[in-house]
């Protein structure tokens, strides 16, 4: 409730004029003004003073909002003359009247997802707030739920004085929202992956068929005047090729479709199981061959580093010409420029986009313009039916972040004791270099599906709680090519939706269990893998590191010794052990002005194998990668980023 007053009895514009706030209590209202006892009783929650720029008021402007929870009644204050004759500084007071969270719902939600929350608390529908309206209003409410419109940055979460609890976006992407910044104010991020999922299935489907036949362009010719039957000729479907990039939920319920329209269903993505993708009919390929040989290519890829552009001139070139590309995933996964070269050349016959690097596209832009592009403005969860269940995805999972319990779509870390914190810090970061390590030695096509974890400490079982390391081996795994942010809440929920099989294993040591760990091995089965020399003679990629002095290293690689820090980029080479090949290397790389930070070699024995590690701050080119792979003494090696 607000409630402000002045001698002069005048009302004047609430908020806006807002300049510090501090938490103050009802006993300290008390001692500024003499209000009754019975008032008092009612605040149960929590008490604002806020200087307010000119004077204290006593009503509320009747054109206040009665749907906005800023509106309440005013209390019954008095104020005794002598009060105002010692000039008090004037203050604006806000009251809140029950022990109900309040949540603040920023953009339009369904109707499904607004009753379920006004079930549990007090709901603030306030929409199209600017900034400093959120930033004023936030400090009020314990949730916030936002679409795509709403930014949700550092000055949100900092204005929000700690009350805030759980920010919960309504879709898939969080973009908009600060999670470094949530985190550091120990606030949960939570999203709605799932309920679109179908939506944008179809919508996927729809703008396949809709490119195929020329729908959009005949449906414009013909209500410009025209008959041109002949030039909106189209293409069958029945037997075509359809590369699926990113075989995740609507990847696979795009497949699913598409089969029944008679084509035949290639897919990429390194983390899919290859026996869901059999079980549908959908052979699992490599990134090459999947865009060289379809005749239609549909993105379901999230947009991370590794994926940005990742349709470029170079790719463009290396697709079959006159193939058709149907984007309903993001934007930035195509470099537009070199789409519009693709087209203009012949290269790419049509593209039909639902989403653009800039949303929306500007006014002038040549590939929103191009004849052979169909174009619609992000409606891939735009149905009723999925508006609704995003509704009520979201709307449960704030709840019950607000009740306490374990939310499977957070987005963000969990708060986590300091002590414990401070003790694992340098084994969370081994783990998740380990985990991003290993997925990138399996080979393209690969499905990974089994993993197993095995900490050797010294530490009884009871001792040591690897949930959180386990949870940052998932998000090596994962986020390299996910726009899903791996947590501990999260690990095994997301693992587990992605068919990755996670065991643990404890190897229990003899001597002093001062430190929680001595090593941690991450091994990858059932998959080929871009460096031989990573599988152990157990048929499995296995990695093995240590921390040293309180800095993560690598140790093991296959069944080789090595020993590196774990940092800035790696490369592996496994070559015969001679004279002079560090340097024949060394010098490659300096010449491309790549900086050394470190080198390792481990052999078997003299003159023998042996893999030599390498760290490097920045990553080689083609040519100079190419110079070392060319190296007679050098029988495999690969790059890997960490």
């Amino acid at each position: 409730m607000i409630i402000a007053a002045d001698r002069f009895r005048n009302v004047f514009p609430l908020v806006t004029k807002l300049t510090t706030y501090k938490k103050i209590s009802p006993e300290q209202i008390r001692h500024q003004f003499p209000l009754s006892s019975r008032t008092l009783s009612k605040t149960n929650i929590s008490i604002t003073m806020a200087t307010y720029a000119s004077s204290i008021l006593l009503s509320l402007p009747s054109s206040l909002n009665k749907s906005n929870l800023s509106w309440k009644l005013p209390l019954n204050i008095s104020f005794p003359r002598h009060h105002h004759r010692r000039r008090v500084p004037p203050v604006f007071v806000i009251v809140s009247m029950d022990a109900k969270p309040t949540i603040l719902v920023a953009e339009k939600l369904g109707e499904a997802g607004l009753d379920l929350l006004k079930g549990f608390a007090n709901v603030d529908c306030s929409y199209d707030l600017s900034t400093e309206e959120l930033c004023t209003k936030i400090s009020l409410c314990d949730a916030l739920i936002v679409r795509s419109g709403t930014k949700v940055s550092r000055e949100v979460f900092e204005s929000s004085g700690g009350r805030l609890k759980v920010v919960g976006r309504a879709g898939v992407g969080i973009d908009n929202v600060d999670l470094t910044a949530a985190t550091e104010h120990g606030c949960l991020v939570v999203n709605a992956p799932t309920a679109n999922t179908v939506a944008a299935a179809e919508h996927g489907i729809a703008l396949l068929t809709a490119m195929a036949r020329n729908v959009a362009q005949a449906d414009a010719s013909i209500k410009a005047g025209k008959w041109q039957r002949s030039k909106y000729v189209g293409v069958s479907l029945v037997g075509k090729t359809l590369a699926v990039m990113g075989f995740g939920k609507v990847g696979t319920e795009v497949a699913r479709r598409a089969k029944g329209l008679g084509m035949h269903i290639i897919a990429h993505d390194p983390y899919a199981p290859a026996d869901r993708a059999h079980a549908i009919g959908v052979d699992l390929v490599s990134f090459d061959e999947a865009i060289a040989t379809a005749d239609f290519i549909t993105l379901h890829m999230p947009l991370t580093p590794a994926t940005s552009k990742i349709l470029n001139d170079e790719n463009f070139a290396k697709m079959k010409k006159g193939v058709r590309i149907v984007n309903v995933a993001r934007g930035g996964v195509i470099d537009e420029d070199a789409l519009v070269r693709a087209l203009d050349a012949g290269i790419v016959a049509q593209a039909a986009l639902d989403v653009f690097t800039i949303e929306p596209p500007p006014k002038d832009s040549k590939l929103v313009n191009h004849e052979n592009v169909t174009v619609t403005p992000h409606l891939g969860a735009s149905t009723t039916e999925a508006q609704e269940g995003v509704a009520i995805e979201i709307a449960e999972a704030v709840v019950g972040a607000l009740r306490g319990e374990l939310a499977a779509t957070a987005v963000n870390a969990p708060m986590v004791p300091s002590e414990v914190l401070t003790e694992l810090k340098p084994y969370v970061t081994l783990a998740e270099k380990l985990g991003r390590l290993a997925v990138q030695l399996v080979a393209g096509g690969s499905g990974v599906n089994a993993i197993k974890v095995t900490y050797t400490s010294a530490r009884a079982p009871d001792d040591l709680d690897t949930r959180l390391l386990r949870a940052m081996v998932t998000k090596g795994l994962i986020e390299p090519i996910s726009s899903v942010f791996v947590n501990l809440v999260n690990a095994d929920f997301t693992a587990k939706q992605r068919g990755i099989r996670i065991s643990e294993e404890r190897v229990i040591l003899d001597g002093s269990p001062q430190k929680p760990l001595e090593a941690i091995r991450v091994q990858i089965a059932n998959v080929e893998s871009r460096f031989a020399s990573a599988i152990s003679d157990l048929g499995q990629i296995k990695v093995e590191g240590r921390v040293k002095d309180g800095i993560p290293r690598l140790t093991k690689v296959g069944d080789y010794d090595v020993d590196v820090s774990l940092e800035g980029n790696i490369i592996l080479c496994r070559q015969v052990d001679q004279p002079g090949l560090i340097g024949i290397v060394g010098s490659i790389l300096g010449e491309e002005n790549v900086n050394v930070s470190f080198m390792s070699v481990g052999r078997t024995a003299p003159r023998k194998l042996a893999i030599m590690t390498i760290g490097v701050d920045e990553k080689p080119s083609k040519d100079a990668l190419k110079k070392i792979g060319d190296i007679s003494a050098v029988e495999e090696f690969v790059f890997l980023a960490l």
